[in-house]
């Protein structure tokens, strides 16, 4: 499975789109204006709720959790490096390796690829091509996307605990 995921630039607060390789809006994405942390929720085409994603505000290295039909079921956790960024995602036992500059990287179960994931350099927003393999449940995938998405944006920023008001 194939999904484009768009930022929308003119917004308030974080909006994308994602889209299927047929051009559908397959799922919608909107964070939340006042909130404490950064807090995003996944819907699909038909308006229902798939993921509410959310940060660990006072945390040493950034650190957010995917909740699914109310469970917390992971946690995506920054790795402490100097140089480069690496990233693990507990309750799936995924870890995700690439160049995270070059906004190339995958996601791995155990030594099994299951998802690429590679952004565009010149659009305007973010726009990202989701590469999932077939069988593998997109909402989780889009979910850590969105999440390394949220952190490297931070760290660019310079922003390290974020307070969305």
């Amino acid at each position: 499975m194939k999904f484009y995921m768009k930022q929308k630039v003119f917004s308030w607060v974080d909006k994308f789109s994602i889209y299927d390789e047929y051009e559908n809006e397959a799922y919608w994405v909107e964070g939340e204006v006042f909130s404490i942390g950064k807090k995003l929720d996944l819907f699909d085409s038909n308006n229902q709720h798939k993921a509410h994603i959310h940060q660990k505000v006072f945390s040493f290295m950034p650190r957010y959790f995917i909740n699914i039909n109310g469970e917390d079921v992971a946690e995506v956790v920054k790795k402490f490096t100097l140089f480069s960024h690496q990233f693990n995602v507990t309750g799936y036992d995924w870890n995700v390796e690439g160049d995270f500059l070059a906004h190339e990287y995958e996601i791995f179960r155990g030594d099994y690829l299951i998802a690429t994931i590679s952004k565009e350099w010149f659009s305007w927003g973010d726009t990202y091509s989701i590469d999932i393999v077939d069988g593998v449940d997109p909402v989780p995938i889009i979910s850590v996307v969105l999440i390394i998405d949220a952190i490297l944006a931070q760290s660019n920023s310079g922003i390290h605990i974020s307070f969305n008001i």
